[in-house]
């Protein structure tokens, strides 16, 4: 299938998106207007400045009703990143950006109840601020979903499971420093006996303590045995966006303000301010 390299002005051409349990989405159009010839183009958001070097079309086949459809099946997973969605409506035409219709993610929302094997595969259909369709995919060897995070003024519990790993024989919760020379600490957690599930309590005082003028990230993993570490977050739902939605609450710890956080990849993170 050739695409076209071109894009047409913005349309209000839709699509509706639903998800199945297996992981599979299918792309089913409002209208009946594009042609069997065409197809579904997904496109790897690139970095600023640089060209685009992923693609991944899907042809358009008759849905039972006779709309047009395109199916994402689960395998091969798709990179890391965002992908754009638009219609290519026929071979070396120029593709047109696709608004959502409708989107069926109930199937996403207890995406954390089922076990995930290696590599941890994820896709959620989400709208830009723009207002156009696109995937969120992460693609990981092995993945620990946060299950929950419990907030006190001195410290923050988590609960969290893994995906794609068992924890080893010394499992440990490391805070790495973001851009911090390799500072670290570390953390024993609780482990259930099934060797996924585990908990661990973050004292905020060690953090404020050694936080310097300005702030720091301290970002979270588990140690799955000697050499692994796999990064704490949440990944297994409907939601691809979470920095602006789940926002936890600060304490101020020795004239510092910590707040755990989720990052724009939706990993867990914790923050500490000293003015």
């Amino acid at each position: 299938m050739i695409t076209g390299q071109g894009t047409t002005p913005a349309t209000d051409l839709r699509t509706d998106c639903t998800a199945d349990t297996d992981g599979r989405l299918t792309f089913t159009f409002t209208l009946r207007t594009p042609s069997a010839t065409g197809c579904l183009l997904l496109r790897l958001r690139p970095e600023k400045g640089q060209p685009e070097k992923v693609l991944h079309a899907l042809d358009l086949e008759p849905a039972a009703d006779g709309r047009p459809c395109a199916v994402l099946e689960p395998e091969p997973a798709l990179a890391e990143g965002r992908w754009d969605v638009y219609l290519v409506p026929e071979p070396g035409a120029p593709r047109q950006r696709l608004r959502p219709g409708l989107r069926d993610l109930r199937t996403l929302v207890e995406g954390h109840l089922r076990e995930r094997p290696s590599p941890v595969a994820v896709r959620v259909p989400y709208v830009t601020r723009d207002g156009y369709l696109a995937l969120r995919a992460w693609l990981r060897t092995a993945h620990a979903e946060v299950e929950g995070v419990h907030v006190t003024d001195r410290s923050m519990t988590v609960r969290a499971r893994l995906h794609g790993a068992t924890l080893g024989e010394a499992p440990a919760v490391l805070l790495r420093v973001r851009r911090g020379g390799g500072t670290e600490r570390t953390v024993v957690p609780v482990a259930e006996k099934d060797g996924r599930g585990f908990s661990f309590t973050v004292d905020y005082g060690e953090l404020a303590g050694d936080a310097g003028p300005g702030s720091r990230v301290w970002d979270l993993f588990v140690r799955v045995d000697g050499e692994t570490s796999v990064r704490i977050g949440r990944l297994l739902d409907d939601v691809a966006d979470r920095r602006d939605i789940f926002v936890l609450p600060a304490a101020v710890i020795g004239g510092a303000v910590v707040r755990p956080h989720y990052t724009v990849d939706n990993d867990l993170s914790v923050r500490a301010d000293r003015t």
